[in-house]
């Protein structure tokens, strides 16, 4: 019997990163709003990136995740000069779908919650296949 390699991820996984907000960061820089806080793209951006870092360690050779779908729930207004952290923690493995749930605080405060669902995928087949379609 041929013994069977332990799946790369398991619920569980974390990761946790950072970001000082800027004025690049804004909602007026990014084109979603017309006020000097935190943007919801760079928010979502974040989030992504936290998910990211929780399976860069962990990737089967040539492999990499991309998203499939975000739902995110952008609760508070950060100022330029503040630091966010975002944490993700992947909840959820259902074949290559990754699940994660992303809380996004600064300090003490919830800034934003979610979930992201990535998939992994062949690098080179992935890119080869965006490309044909263009």
């Amino acid at each position: 019997m041929q013994e069977q390699p332990e799946p790369p991820f398991a619920p569980g996984l974390t990761a946790r990163v950072e970001l000082t907000v800027t004025d690049t960061d804004t909602a007026q820089a990014v084109g979603s709003g017309d006020v000097p806080v935190l943007g919801t793209p760079r928010v979502l951006a974040l989030a992504e990136a936290a998910t990211v870092a929780a399976t860069a360690t962990r990737l089967p050779s040539g492999s990499t995740t991309v998203g499939t779908r975000v739902e995110l729930e952008h609760r508070a207004a950060t100022p330029v000069g503040r630091t966010v952290a975002a944490r993700a923690e992947l909840v959820k493995v259902d074949g290559r779908r990754l699940t994660f749930e992303v809380v996004v605080t600064d300090g003490n405060e919830v800034v934003a919650t979610g979930r992201v669902e990535r998939a992994l995928v062949d690098r080179q087949r992935f890119v080869e296949r965006a490309v044909r379609a263009s």
